[in-house]
């Protein structure tokens, strides 16, 4: 459980709404009511003063961890500094301590390992054994009464190491073939960034909003792979190795203009975006490669390369809206344009190694592209909404005029231009029944360009393993998405009912159609437009508290996450059906004893199956087991012991891979000089059984793979906890903020 460093007395309000921009909030449009953002008021007495933490630790294995923030509060004027850096792939702080630092409607993504991002910010993502560090300030204000602003420099930087083991089986129309393969990778990443935003409100009535955004990153690679692969006899077929090295320098800049103008009292406006993206990517690639084909020799191949490459994108958004209102503040009509210009530029130069010059000097054709990819698109649309005060509704059907071109510079006669149209649909419907249940249903229709690299006609060896050559006559994909929403479920107490399902079917879905060479078991791939392909997801959520006295509570949670996709596809020019359902329920309880005891199990089984058209491939089934308990007991007085344990079985994986594992994680932490300070004996992975183990299934093939985890360590920190908001100063921690 993460929590936000913040004391609920404090706390002056606090507000569950549908997510909106500032325009949007500005012009009184609806938000978007499949995203919710959590806004904090604090009373204006206690949003002055300092607060924040710091903290540091160091442990067997030479495992370290430090990390201290510091903010600043003066009523508007909000200054936050950060730092941190860690060998234990952790993200260093609480989701809830940046979320105030970098304000509230904070985007956010997170991760199955624990990490997450907020507002494109990094912390704690990684494969393998990550070392992390990180700094960053932000500052915010209000300039007069009309002017908000806002800026931040962060730089996040890490240092990896992954090896990874992987066995997976393929399937033929006619056969099955084996492949196992090894690698070991080292990642080098650092990361600037700079973030403003300015909002001036030049009158009740207009606002407008600049987002400029400034990006440099480095990084530097190096990794090995070897790979082997047998036929349906066990008969080795082909082997390859592969070394690389590779540096990279990123640099972007973009920029968010929004101008929003409303007219007279009955709701209308007229709003003004322009969103400019520029991204430049250089690279300077070394490789290294040996290929066999034990059954054909003469197709061997020994690489000795360096490339030169360089990606350009650069994309522009234009659009203007103007809203009539036919019912004031309740029935509106909205006109709307879009003009978007997407440009891709790759510029990639590879040489062979000349052993007569000693340099890589011999320009390689087949291996180097010079592409210009644009995708324009003009959108003009019509939008009905209706908004009163327990339902809305919304219906957009907009027309899209698109222009894909893809000039090859290197090869004039490959060059492609297309132009498609299409209708696209976005309607919405929510009621609202009371302040903690609702409803939302939505259909949209929307259409998706093909990619450049499925297009382009030109013959990619860059793999000796798999050709890939584009297909011109793509159709872009029209998905159609209906999905509702149920909601009773009371956000501050976590308690009541969520559920949600979605339907997504694909006209022209873009799929590979690879065909295998017997012989060599060498792989050809293009692209087509398939049909039939659609997507069922669904989940459901009941969560329950019982008193058991004035003191003790249970809590029990029941979910059910189910999925069933039907996926269209290729094998050697066999077009099949695969059918995946998978059923996940989960059962968990809290029992809490306050200042006592917390105690927290929870189940989780996934049952899953793979199901065929054609009787070559053979129907699958899979079962995975996950079980948790966590222990809390913070008797004596000051003491706080925590325990999370995890078990992991999964019977289908191949052998040579663990099928099982105890994931026991262990702390114990003193608090003194009145909670200020923190002493914490924490003890990672208690059982040393910490494995990576994983099985993927899927349409044509199942692979098991087994990679870099951290093992067991203790490590020993020290925190101190500081704030003096509000009259008292107290340290606590809110409850607000909490993600399982």
């Amino acid at each position: 459980t993460r929590q936000a460093f913040i004391t609920k007395e404090l706390i002056e309000k606090v507000q569950i709404v549908d997510t909106k921009t500032k325009a949007e909030a500005f012009s009184g449009e609806e938000g978007d009511s499949e995203n919710k953002t959590i806004n904090l008021t604090i009373k204006e007495e206690n949003n002055k003063g300092v607060f924040g933490r710091v903290a540091a630790g160091g442990g067997t294995d030479d495992r370290y961890e430090y990390a201290g923030m510091l903010n600043i509060f003066d009523n508007d004027r909000r200054i936050s500094v950060l730092a941190g850096g860690n060998n234990i792939n952790s993200p260093g702080f609480s989701f809830g301590e940046i979320q105030k630092m970098f304000g509230n409607g904070s985007s956010m993504m997170v991760s199955s390992s624990g990490g997450f991002q907020i507002n494109g910010r990094s912390f704690g993502f990684g494969e393998g054994i990550t070392t992390s560090r990180n700094a960053g300030a932000n500052y915010a204000d209000v300039l007069g009464e009309r002017t908000d602003i806002s800026a931040d420099y962060f730089y996040s930087g890490s240092s990896s190491e992954n090896r990874t083991v992987t066995q997976r089986e393929n399937f033929l129309p006619d056969s099955r073939y084996f492949t196992d393969s090894r690698s070991n990778n080292i990642n080098e990443t650092n990361n600037h960034s700079v973030n403003m935003g300015v909002d001036i409100e030049v009158d009740s009535t207009f606002l407008i909003n600049i987002q400029p955004s400034f990006r440099y990153a480095t990084s530097n690679s190096i990794g090995d792979r070897e790979e082997e692969t047998r036929d349906n006899d066990n008969q080795p077929t082909n082997e390859s190795f592969v070394a690389t090295f590779n540096e990279g320098i990123a640099k972007s800049f973009s920029n968010n203009l929004s101008l929003t103008k409303r007219f007279g009292s009955r709701g209308a406006f007229f709003k003004v975006l322009l969103n400019t993206d520029f991204n430049k990517n250089e690279n300077d690639d070394f490789l290294e490669s040996q290929t066999n084909f034990f059954n054909n020799p003469q197709n061997n191949l020994n690489r000795d390369q360096y490339t030169d490459g360089q990606t350009d994108f650069n994309n522009i958004l234009a659009s203007a809206s103007y809203r009539v209102p036919l019912i004031a503040k309740q029935l509106f009509l909205d006109t709307k344009y879009a003009y978007k210009d997407e440009k891709r530029e790759n510029l990639r130069s590879t040489f062979d190694y000349d052993e007569n010059t000693n340099d890589y000097s011999l320009f390689n054709t087949n291996l180097s592209s010079d592409f210009l990819y644009t995708n324009k698109t003009h959108t003009p649309s019509l939008e009905l909404t209706l908004n009163k005060e327990k339902m809305g509704a919304s219906i957009e059907l907009s027309y899209v005029l698109r222009d894909l071109e893809n000039e090859d510079f290197l090869r004039p006669n490959q060059s492609i231009q297309r132009d498609f149209t299409a209708l696209q649909i976005n309607s919405r419907l929510h009621y609202r029944f009371s302040d903690k249940s609702s409803i939302y249903i939505g259909y949209e229709k929307l259409n998706e360009a093909p990619q450049l690299s499925q297009l382009q006609t030109f013959e990619d060896v860059s793999n000796p393993l798999n050709t890939v050559v584009g297909n011109p006559n793509l159709r872009p994909t029209n998905n159609h998405r209906l999905f509702f929403n149920f909601n009773a479920f009371d956000f501050q107490k976590r308690t009541g009912f969520y559920s949600y399902v979605s339907y997504t079917a694909s006209e022209d879905y873009i799929v590979p159609k690879t065909n295998v060479d017997p012989l060599t078991l060498k792989r050809t791939t293009t692209y087509a437009n398939v049909d039939g392909r659609y997507t069922v997801y669904a989940n459901a959520n009941y969560s329950k508290e019982i008193k058991l006295d004035s003191l003790k509570s249970l809590k029990f949670d029941l979910s059910l996450n189910a999925s069933m996709n039907r996926n269209i596809n290729f094998n050697n020019d066999v077009q099949y059906e695969s059918n995946v359902r998978s059923i996940s329920p989960r059962f968990g309880l809290r029992f809490t004893w306050p200042k006592v005891m917390e105690f927290r199990p929870r189940y989780t089984i996934n049952f899953s199956k793979n199901i065929y058209d054609i009787d070559i491939f053979e129907d699958r089934e899979f079962i995975r087991h996950e079980l948790g308990i966590k222990f809390s007991s913070f008797v004596p007085k000051n003491f706080e012991w925590v325990n999370d344990v995890n078990f992991n079985y999964n019977p289908n994986v191949a052998a040579g891979f663990q099928k099982s594992a105890w994931f026991w994680n262990s702390s114990l932490a003193y608090s003194f000089m009145k909670d200020k300070m923190m002493a914490t004996l924490k003890v990672y992975d208690l059982l040393n059984q910490n494995n990576n183990s994983i099985r993927i299934a899927n349409d044509n093939f199942i692979q098991d793979s087994q990679s870099t985890v951290l093992q067991q360590y203790f490590m020993l920190s020290l925190s101190w906890k500081f704030n003096s908001l509000g009259s008292k100063g107290e340290i606590g921690e809110s409850n607000f903020f909490i993600f399982d």
